[in-house]
């Protein structure tokens, strides 16, 4: 065997597994140019070798810092210019990971540990980016060789210690990443509404079809899981029989939502379906009744039924598809709206699953600050749900993510959000926890998380008037949201500190129907059971507490309560009322 000191430099293909999936020949065509123009041209022009091949990447060996970057810069500009006129989705993006390593080689492979570190490097690297250690950065002068950015000390898995490392991109006065490049991933699912179909000849009821979709695509569009098509773009579809396939082609739809419309006198019946436009299959239909007459009017109820029918089906068939499917294989919203969901569950398999998805999420492109957020939270709830012997260790790694997120974009409500629940929940530091909700609010006035959190910020210091305002407003702004159970369950808690007891049993048992699994939620249900008197209830509902939570004391929940210090005669209420409830003391 013999002893090397070189550059190596791993390149790969983000989402090659889903690329493929979707036009398995042109990727390998697309890839075997790339090759093809790496042998013949960039690696000869800058004294490279192709070391080994890795699938859908490449190991490559260079002499000295400054010909791999120039190669790597090469191979970026190669891809750009392939992925003219292709769809984004259909796009090859390379990452690249950089490093000074020694290792041992002989006739058949390369062996060492910096050959697996640089394997690593890759992966803090998004799509189009090349990333370097600082072995390496120390041989390129900035400005001359590359712009250099410092990511700092970078935590990889597998790898004991951090390590140090830079973004590099060509000099010259253009960033390393071009603002809106850097964060590329797709986390929502688009869905296309196709005017509905009129079955009437009742007069003046000729556009009820289309007036109808207006309505949905207004609805969806204040959802923040969604993506809906503009109706300028699908009316050209009304009445037409396009495949399934078609639709998704010219408008890059996730979901397509279509159905037929009757009228009969004041009566209206709709026959809508939802169908999941990657498999072409239905994902949802069914029947609606209603009434002409108010159709559109703020309280109708039909198209909240319409609406709230969408949007569970939509999260059922992607947490179904997260579950069933390798993570590589899925599309960026899937694994978000699976992560997202499965986190709030009171299984460990589907709570550890959620953060297999964000860390795969991360790999993807380590520039966006949704996951980054949410991965942060996944460690707040780690810890309240007592699934972790040391909550420091914990509490450390949320600050670390929430602070990644804010690096990458400062201006990111959830990551502010995210904040204000480390600062509340781990930190007790309830003043600097308000001070980062009120910035996200003042990012997105209308982020119904950040209301939602304030509202409970607000409960826990038990000051009960401005809880419900916020939690209300909360509830108002994501009236149909995926995790409506966890709006409901906190507004029980904000009910508590305003004494609304018989509206916080109500908002308990909303939540209950939809997530059965939530323990706080059995907390606040008997609390407010004890507090009015009904302690059998109360009894009861401590009993399925303890089913899911056997070591639930009143103690653990009063040394974990948030506002234990800036509340404490509220805090002794509510332990109180646990103790009423029968709850053990210890």
């Amino acid at each position: 065997m013999t002893r090397n000191t070189k550059v190596l430099l791993v390149m790969d293909v983000v989402e090659s597994v889903r690329i493929m999936e979707q036009d398995q020949d042109g990727f390998v065509r697309r890839w075997q140019q790339l090759v093809e123009e790496a042998e013949q041209h960039v690696l000869p022009l800058h004294g490279g070798r192709i070391v080994k091949s890795l699938g859908d990447g490449l190991m490559l060996e260079f002499a000295n810092a400054q010909s791999c970057v120039k190669a790597a810069f090469a191979l970026h500009s190669f891809t750009r210019q392939a992925n003219s006129g292709l769809r984004p989705e259909h796009q090859m993006h390379l990452r690249m990971g950089g490093h000074l390593a020694n290792f041992v080689t002989d006739q058949h492979d390369i062996y060492g540990t910096d050959v697996n570190l640089t394997s690593r490097v890759s992966t803090l690297a998004g799509p189009g980016e090349t990333v370097v250690t600082a072995d390496m950065r120390d041989q390129l002068a900035p400005l001359l060789d590359a712009d250099v950015e410092d990511l700092g000390e970078c935590h990889l898995k597998h790898v004991k210690e951090p390590v140090r490392a830079y973004r590099v991109g060509p000099p010259g006065d253009a960033p390393i990443v071009p603002p809106g490049n850097a964060v590329e991933l797709n986390l929502r699912p688009t869905i296309a509404v196709i005017p509905f179909a009129m079955r009437s000849n009742e007069p003046g009821h000729e556009l009820l079809g289309e007036a109808l979709a207006d309505e949905v695509i207004a609805a969806l569009s204040r959802t923040s899981e969604l993506h809906v098509i503009s109706r300028l773009s699908t009316t050209v579809f009304r009445e037409r029989q396009e495949a399934v396939e078609d639709i998704r082609t010219h408008l890059g739809a996730s979901y397509i939502l279509s159905g037929t419309c009757r009228s009969m006198g004041a009566q209206l019946a709709l026959f809508v379906e939802l169908i999941d436009a990657k498999t072409g299959h239905v994902a949802w239909a069914d029947n609606l009744k209603g009434q002409v007459h108010g159709l559109f009017g703020a309280d109708d109820a039909l198209i909240a039924r319409l609406i709230s029918a969408i949007s569970t089906a939509v999260m059922s068939q992607e947490l179904q598809r997260a579950r069933s499917h390798a993570l590589p294989t899925l599309e960026g919203y899937t694994l978000l709206l699976g992560a997202v969901s499965l986190m709030h569950r009171n299984s460990f398999s589907d709570f550890d699953r959620a953060r297999q998805m964000l860390e795969h999420l991360i790999e993807r492109s380590r520039r966006h600050p949704v996951t980054y957020a949410w991965l942060a939270k996944w460690h707040v709830l780690k810890v309240q749900q007592g699934w972790t012997q040391n909550p420091a260790q914990e509490t450390q790694l949320a600050q670390r993510c929430i602070q990644q997120a804010l690096e990458n974009d400062p201006g990111c409500a959830l990551a502010w959000t995210v904040d204000g629940f480390i600062h509340t929940n781990l930190l007790r530091q309830l003043d600097a926890a308000d001070h980062r909700y009120d910035q996200a609010l003042s990012l997105n006035p209308n982020d119904s998380l950040a209301w939602l959190l304030k509202g409970m910020l607000r409960a826990f210091a038990g000051e009960g008037a401005p809880a419900m305002e916020s939690v209300t407003r909360a509830t108002s702004l994501s009236p149909l949201d995926p995790l409506r159970y966890f709006y409901d369950s906190l507004t029980a808690s904000a009910c508590i500190s305003n004494g609304q007891y018989d509206e916080s049993i109500r908002s308990a048992k909303r939540s209950l129907q939809l997530n059965m699994m939530h323990t706080s939620t059995y907390r606040a249900l008997a609390m407010a059971q004890a507090l009015t008197g009904r302690l059998a209830d109360a009894k009861q509902t401590v009993n399925r507490l303890l089913d899911l939570e056997p070591t639930f004391t009143v103690a653990k929940f009063s040394q974990r309560y948030p506002g234990k210090d800036i509340a404490p005669d509220y805090a002794a209420k509510l332990a109180d009322a646990l103790l009423m409830a029968g709850a053990p003391a210890h």
